[in-house]
């Protein structure tokens, strides 16, 4: 696995909190009961709905094109979205559907997507890649690389705009950090003072290059350079997750100042599933983090010792979400494909609201 920077006490920057303190930190210390036993249902049902997907691929063979599972970054998603107020926004990249699960999206359409049915999220037109939901403030879901960002500052424009106290939580990968849009898209942020998180989900391998060999220095050190915040923290720890985060949307929402975070991470299997898992790195690397890092036994570990959850109640989330997994997997199978007619629906606007046509001419061609 490559080398894990950690944050330099310097001026813009914020050391990852203690995972021995982050349990303590105020936005984790009034958490009830519940809402704790809902992060980790949410993380379990993540895990779940990504396995029975996988199963759909590999042996059913009724999932086309790419699939990006999220298995082993759970506590990211789940730990950012939950603190998620009415004005947040959450933006993201290929490997969406940890996120889209954590905002709030019903798994029935998520997996219909994938299935390329009529009921999915995207209308069976975006597959794995194109989840999207703007009744819960999610805008995707987006294939190519680092093309997410700049949306994510506009969407901070948008709240600043319109006088919200709210941000933007805008997901990338450690392989987009050189793409040169997110160098535009920081340095517009930082001129701006736009409340938007830039959030690294440093899984540590991009495709299957790792960060040591494709990226020079600290990745979320480089905010220096735009005068912004930043901050490192580890991603398999939902409370440290957590505590990190809510610094940062805090000095968003009421500065409305930007910032860099980069949440160190680890991703199970490859790139997407049609990759290798390990031609790039060993066997023993992932079972080492799976043995001791886990996101959801971290977590489960931690409830336990709380009392908070029990042998009777794990084993029940569990049984529910691999339910929930299945459902979604027969809904998907009997809901139906796309019409060709369909090919030529939310393209255009002026298409699908003729009555309200300006332009003239053809918008479609043979």
């Amino acid at each position: 696995m490559s080398k894990k920077p950690t944050a330099i006490a310097e001026k813009n920057s914020a050391p990852a909190v203690p995972a021995n303190d982050a349990a303590h930190a105020p936005i984790n210390a009034g958490l009830p009961r519940e809402e704790k036993i809902e992060l980790y249902r949410k993380m379990v049902r993540i895990r779940r709905f990504e396995e029975r997907s996988l199963q759909a691929y590999q042996k059913g063979g009724k999932i086309g094109g790419f699939l990006h599972l999220y298995i082993g970054q759970e506590a990211v998603a789940v730990g950012c979205c939950s603190l998620m107020g009415k004005h947040d926004h959450v933006i993201t990249a290929y490997r969406d559907h940890g996120h889209a699960i954590a905002v709030g999206m019903d798994t029935k359409p998520l997996m219909a997507e994938l299935y390329g049915k009529a009921t999915g999220c995207s209308k069976g037109k975006g597959g794995s890649m194109h989840y999207f939901d703007p009744t819960k403030n999610f805008w995707g879901g987006h294939g190519i690389v680092g093309g997410q960002i700049p949306l994510g500052v506009g969407l901070a424009y948008g709240v600043k705009y319109q006088g919200h106290k709210g941000a933007a939580m805008a997901f990338m990968g450690d392989g987009t950090v050189n793409q040169g849009a997110v160098h535009e898209a920081y340095n517009l942020a930082s001129l701006w003072q736009l409340p938007v998180i830039f959030v690294i989900e440093n899984n540590g391998y991009s495709m299957g290059t790792s960060q040591e060999r494709s990226s020079a220095g600290a990745l979320a050190k480089r905010a220096e350079g735009y005068d912004m915040a930043w901050g490192v923290c580890d991603g398999h720890d939902v409370y440290q997750v957590r505590a990190t985060m809510d610094k940062f949307l805090r000095l968003a929402r009421e500065e409305s100042k930007p910032a860099v975070i980069e949440i160190r991470t680890y991703r199970y299997r490859g790139h997407s599933v049609a990759d290798p898992d390990n031609t790039y790195r060993s066997k023993q690397e992932i079972e080492e983090y799976r043995r001791s890092k886990d996101p959801i036994q971290v977590f489960q570990n931690q409830l336990l010792t709380e009392r908070v959850l029990d042998e009777a109640l794990i084993e029940k989330i569990d049984a529910e979400a691999r339910a929930e997994a299945d459902a979604a997997a027969d809904f998907s199978e009997a809901s139906p494909f796309p019409t060709p007619d369909d090919i030529q629906k939310d393209v255009y606007w002026e298409t699908d609201n003729p009555t309200e046509r300006k332009s003239q001419g053809r918008l479609f061609f043979d």
